[in-house]
């Protein structure tokens, strides 16, 4: 098994999070939700700018990793605005239109202030 992030991974205020970026294991990694943020802060922006943000996260551990898009298998989403589903389905698709995998959706109050938060579970065969 092997852990990406948990020697510094950083939330808001630069606070240290107590879990890894990702868990690769297997052939699985399994990344943790990943919010619209920067260097610690939250970006500017509505749900376009958020989630095009949240999801260049999702895909920076998983190139980390050794995967891409293509190995992603499922995703989690939680929108804090029901009316953002249409404008974050337009960004996602820029994203997974090639190799859509399974998704959940669901609208979720923030723990932080961030419009979107997206995690998700890719699958490579171990060695290739």
């Amino acid at each position: 098994m092997k852990r990406y992030g948990v020697e510094g991974g950083k939330g808001q205020g630069g606070a240290h999070m107590p879990f890894a970026r990702a868990v690769e294991a297997d052939g699985w990694l399994f990344v943790s939700g990943q919010t619209p943020m920067q260097d610690g802060e939250v970006i500017n922006g509505g749900i376009v700018e958020q989630t095009h943000k949240a999801i260049q996260n999702v895909i920076a551990i998983l190139e980390e990793a050794g995967y891409g898009t293509e190995h992603v298998v499922r995703c989690g989403v939680w929108l804090d605005d029901p009316r953002d589903f249409a404008s974050f389905n337009k960004v996602f698709k820029e994203y997974f239109g090639a190799n859509p995998p399974a998704r959940a959706c669901v609208v979720s109050s923030m723990v932080i202030d961030c419009k979107v938060e997206v995690d998700c579970v890719a699958y490579k065969k171990p060695g290739a």
